[in-house]
């Protein structure tokens, strides 16, 4: 992505953040249906039935050929799973979510891990994936603010992982990105980086921040049978969490911020 990056007017702003209620409502609401024996097909029919009940548009579907209204990745599946109604959730899997709406011309994008059959069910290090990554999110969202550079973001997700003494992988092929009007606009947010490097951020750009994060090496593989499906190459854990970002004057808001108290 290149060109100019847009700075959103407080009417696309309001706008925006309509989008990602709608965005961070359904993302609250499906947690309530991932249990062992649900297929990730049930799943995007959910997902897609409350969009349009929020009189919103799923942005995924048929983008770009893309064939859901969601996208489901689980376990080694890093990024862009479709669902199906032959993959069955098991206990102890975990599962990413990614839920972008679109309302009135605007873009809520924004994805949540889940634990099939809770915390007691998955594996110690599959949790700690799933809580370094989350952790990571939000070490990047603190440093994000009116002058602070793009290449900051990355760099303190890098520097986040490399504090939990763990030797994950920080995927690189596949990124954050800026989002209004379009689902893809710049600028392109890296989950490395170096501190000053890159765009200067302002007041009012909107992008999201989205690390995912590999139990072993940063590698992926595309699948070559749909053209989507990113897995691991090791076929190792992976774990996503993302939130639509505003810059602020003094800070970053997150326009997905769950509606249910959650810190999620």
């Amino acid at each position: 992505m290149s060109g100019m990056i847009p700075i959103k007017t407080d009417s696309e702003i309001d706008k925006m953040k309509v989008a990602c209620q709608i965005t961070a409502s359904i993302l609250d609401a499906v947690g309530e249906i991932v249990k062992p024996g649900v297929t990730t097909e049930h799943i995007n029919t959910f997902v897609h039935n409350m969009i349009l009940e929020n009189g919103a548009t799923p942005a995924t579907l048929n983008y770009h050929g893309y064939p859901k209204s969601v996208c489901t990745s689980v376990n080694e599946v890093v990024c862009h799973g479709i669902p199906s109604e032959y993959h069955s959730l098991k206990e102890g899997d975990i599962i990413n979510i990614d839920v972008t709406s679109i309302k009135d011309g605007y873009f809520g994008d924004a994805s949540r891990m889940y634990l099939v059959g809770g915390e007691g069910a998955v594996s110690a290090e599959a949790l700690e994936l799933v809580q370094h990554t989350k952790n990571a999110l939000n070490a990047a969202i603190d440093i994000v603010r009116d002058g602070a550079h793009v290449g900051d973001i990355g760099a303190a997700i890098q520097e986040y992982i490399a504090s939990t003494g763990k030797r994950y992988g920080i995927v690189k092929e596949y990124t954050g990105h800026g989002i209004g009007t379009q689902f893809h606009e710049p600028p392109q947010v890296l989950h490395i980086g170096r501190k000053g490097s890159g765009p200067k951020l302002k007041s009012g750009m909107t992008f999201t921040i989205e690390p995912m994060i590999n139990l072993g090496t940063e590698k992926t593989v595309l699948s070559k049978m749909d053209g989507w499906t990113v897995r691991t190459a090791d076929n190792k854990l992976s774990a996503q969490w993302e939130h639509t970002i505003l810059v602020t004057d003094t800070g970053a808001e997150k326009l997905t911020q769950s509606l249910n108290g959650q810190d999620y």
